[in-house]
């Protein structure tokens, strides 16, 4: 029995092949929960999705059992390309420095996702999306770091994955401050006296 496939349907699967790629990688997920693209940051992953999957040639046929793009169409982009443009949009769009090497993980899971899809082979995306589906909401723990501005020289690699338990909870300093800023300091006189001053109420 031979399987028939169309080449709408490959590039549809490729399309959700990404989305779900980008949507599992631990660097880009951390980046949207924390809104470190800013207020719109799950849509601008969207976005993301869409513009790793323009980059690749769409499928318009299928020739010898596998989808192929039109004879006219561009060079097909490798695991290095592909790398790089999502290590340069996590930096521009969500402020993110991505040096772990999961971004070559992602670009090659996308490339040998595409070779399955050509061929009409599904199998790998459905066990990617039910994947995604059991883990979906979960919070994503990662050590990656957002760039401040001004600060894209620094050199990330002396972190060690020791320093995660040393981490402050940087949330709470501003009441420690204010709370600081309440207490008077006591008055001391010229003979060394500590001078006691009734509270205000």
């Amino acid at each position: 029995m031979t399987l028939t496939f169309l080449p709408e349907a490959c590039q549809s699967t490729f399309e959700q092949a990404v989305a779900l790629s980008l949507h599992m990688w631990p660097a880009l997920s951390l980046a949207v929960q924390n809104h470190w693209g800013g207020p719109d940051s799950a849509d601008k992953r969207d976005w993301f999705a869409g513009a790793v999957a323009e980059a690749f040639p769409e499928y318009s046929k299928i020739t010898n059992g596998q989808a192929v793009p039109a004879a006219n169409a561009p060079e097909e982009p490798d695991t290095e390309y592909v790398e790089t443009m999502l290590l340069q949009i996590m930096l521009d769009e969500f402020e993110v420095n991505v040096d772990d090497e999961t971004g070559f993980d992602v670009a090659e899971q996308i490339i040998k996702l595409r070779g399955d899809i050509a061929k009409g082979n599904f199998e790998a995306v459905d066990s990617l999306r039910k994947k995604w589906e059991s883990r979906k909401g979960a919070k994503v723990e990662g050590l990656y770091k957002k760039v401040e501005s001004g600060d894209q020289e620094t050199d990330w690699e002396d972190d060690s994955e020791d320093d995660e338990d040393d981490d402050v909870d940087m949330d709470d300093a501003p009441q420690l401050v204010r709370a600081l800023k309440e207490k008077a300091e006591p008055e001391v006189d010229e003979d060394g006296f500590t001078t006691v001053t009734r509270k205000k109420k």
